[in-house]
C-alpha cells in the first residue's frame, strides 16, 4: 500500500522523538512536507498518516462513520488511565449514547452556575498569597482547577473529602510530570508491575486508590438522591438513555476519570500558558485591562465571558499550545483521495492541531502572540480547532473556555502580576498535552484597582 510522503527516519528513532519531544517531531517532518505525511510512532498503530491541510480536515471530519470513522480501540494507550466505558474509548452507538448523557452538564444554566463559583475560587486563591514572593503559576492553576473540578464536578464541600481528592489527583497524573514517565503509556512492553517501587507499579497502585474513591462517592450519591443539586456527577447519576437506563458504576467512574483528566490538567497547563503569554506582551495586557475596566467592580461571569478582547486572548493561548496536540485518529472506510493521495481501507489518520495552528498560510508569524488575529479574521472549525472536531470535540470545552475566561479577568482585574523570569518560555509535554516546561514563574506585586476613566490606563498598585 503506497502512503503519503513516508518519513525517512529509522522506526524506532520516530517512536523515541514522538515519546519524548512530539513538538520538534511534527515540526521537522511538517518542514519536509508540510500538507501530509506518514510516520512511525507508538499508540494509534505504528504507521500514522498526519495531516494538517483545513481542506483535508474537513473532509476528514464532515465525512465522520463514512469515509473516515473515529476507532475507540485507537485509544487503547489511554485503557489503563480512562477506563474502558470513557466516552473518548467507545465506538458508534455506543459512543453516542455516553455523549449524550454527559453533554447536557455543559449547557446553560448548568454553566452559569459554575461561573460565580469559578470566580469566588480565583479570588480567594490568590488573595491568600503574599506580595513580591516568586511562585509558580502552574501550581496555582492546577489548584483553581482542582477546586473546580472538586464543586463543579463532584459537588464536595466537605473539606475532609476535598483533601483527599487533592491527594488523589496529583497520584493520578504522576506518571505525566516529565516526557520520560509519560512514555510508559506510548510503550507497553514498559507496563510491568514490578512492585510499588516501579512507575508502573505505583501507577497501578495509585489507581486503585483513587477508584476507591470514585466508586464510594458514587455508590454514597446513588444512596442519597438530591434533585436539588447540579454538579456533574449528580446529573450523570440522575440522566436516562433514550432507554431509560441509567449509567452504571463503572460507566460513571469511567466519565468521572475523563472529566476530571479534560477539566483539571489540561485546562491548568492552558491557564499557566495564559498568564505567561499576557505578561509576555504589555500592550496585550494594557488593552486586556482596558476592557475589563468597563464591566464595573462585580461583572456578571455570562458578561465576563463575551468579551471579545479577552475571548481572542483565550484563542491565541489555545492556538499556540492547544490542549490536545491532535485530533482523535480517524481510520480510512473505503479508498478515497486526500490532497491528491489515494488512501486504502485501514489506513489511520491523525490530524494535526498543533501543526495546523502553526501553518504560516493561516497564522503569519505563528510562534507570537498575537491575540489581534482573532479579532481581524473569523476562522472555521478545520482551521482553529483546540478541543478536537466533529462528533469527538472534547465534551468539556465550554466549561475550560468559561474557566480560562473568569479566571484570567478575576486575578488581573484585581492584582498586578509580573514575571519573574524573561526568558521565553518552552514547551514540554505533559502526559497527551503540552505545558510550560518552568511552570512560569511569577510574583504578585500589588492589589489592582479599576480604573473609573478610560483614557486613563494606568493601573494603581496598593500594598
Amino acid at each position: 500500500m503506497q502512503l503519503p510522503n513516508l518519513l525517512k527516519t529509522p522506526s524506532l528513532l520516530q517512536k523515541l522523538q514522538w515519546a519524548t519531544d512530539p513538538v520538534a517531531y511534527m515540526e521537522n517532518a511538517a518542514q519536509q512536507y508540510p500538507d501530509i505525511f506518514t510516520g512511525n510512532i507508538i499508540g494509534f498503530g505504528d504507521t500514522v498518516v498526519f495531516v494538517n491541510h483545513p481542506q483535508a480536515i474537513e473532509e476528514i471530519l464532515t465525512n465522520d462513520r463514512k469515509k473516515f470513522t473515529a476507532v475507540g480501540e485507537l485509544n487503547e494507550i489511554l485503557q489503563p488511565l480512562l477506563g474502558s466505558y470513557s466516552v473518548l474509548m467507545l465506538d458508534g452507538d455506543r459512543h453516542k449514547r455516553q455523549r449524550q448523557l454527559v453533554t447536557p452538564s455543559f449547557h446553560g444554566e448548568r454553566m452559569q452556575a459554575y461561573g460565580q463559583l469559578i470566580c469566588n475560587v480565583s479570588e480567594k486563591l490568590f488573595s491568600k498569597f503574599p506580595l513580591n514572593k516568586p511562585f509558580l503559576v502552574r501550581n496555582l492553576t492546577e489548584e483553581v482547577s482542582l477546586q473546580v473540578v472538586s464543586q463543579a464536578i463532584f459537588g464536595l464541600h466537605e473539606e475532609e473529602k476535598i483533601q483527599k481528592l487533592r491527594q488523589l489527583l496529583p497520584l493520578l497524573l504522576d506518571l505525566f510530570k516529565s516526557p520520560l514517565t509519560s512514555s510508559l503509556f506510548f510503550f507497553p512492553f514498559l507496563q510491568q508491575d514490578l512492585g510499588a517501587w516501579s512507575p508502573w507499579g505505583k501507577f497501578l497502585r495509585d489507581r486503585e486508590q483513587i477508584d476507591q474513591f470514585l466508586y464510594t462517592e458514587i455508590a454514597e450519591r446513588r444512596q442519597k438522591p438530591d434533585p436539588e443539586r447540579i454538579d456533574i456527577l449528580s446529573l450523570l447519576i440522575s440522566s436516562r438513555d433514550e432507554a431509560g437506563q441509567p449509567m452504571t458504576e463503572q460507566e460513571l467512574h469511567d466519565q468521572l476519570i475523563t472529566l476530571i483528566l479534560a477539566g483539571y490538567d489540561t485546562t491548568a497547563s492552558a491557564m499557566s500558558w495564559g498568564f505567561y503569554w499576557i505578561h509576555q506582551n504589555p500592550l496585550v495586557l494594557e488593552k486586556l485591562l482596558q476592557e475589563l475596566d468597563t464591566l464595573g467592580d462585580f461583572p456578571d461571569p455570562m458578561s465576563i465571558y463575551q468579551l471579545p478582547y479577552l475571548t481572542a486572548i483565550c484563542n491565541e493561548t489555545l492556538r499556540i499550545y492547544p490542549v490536545t496536540m491532535f485530533s482523535f485518529p480517524r481510520v480510512v472506510q473505503e479508498s478515497v483521495e486526500l490532497l491528491g493521495h489515494t488512501l486504502e481501507p485501514g489506513t489511520v489518520l491523525l490530524p494535526s492541531i498543533y501543526l495546523t495552528h502553526h501553518r504560516e498560510d493561516l497564522y503569519p508569524q505563528s510562534k507570537q502572540f498575537k491575540p489581534e488575529r482573532f479579532i481581524e479574521r473569523q476562522f472555521s472549525p478545520y482551521e482553529f480547532l483546540p478541543f478536537g472536531g466533529g462528533v469527538r470535540r472534547c465534551i468539556g470545552q465550554a466549561l475550560a473556555q468559561f474557566e480560562m475566561k473568569l479566571v484570567f479577568a478575576t486575578v488581573l482585574s484585581r492584582y498586578n502580576l509580573a514575571l519573574v523570569d524573561q526568558r521565553a518560555e518552552k514547551p514540554q509535554r505533559r502526559g497527551f498535552n503540552l505545558a510550560p516546561s518552568s511552570g512560569v514563574n511569577m510574583v504578585i506585586t500589588g492589589r489592582r484597582a479599576r480604573q473609573e476613566s478610560l483614557a486613563n490606563l494606568t493601573t494603581t498598585s496598593v500594598s
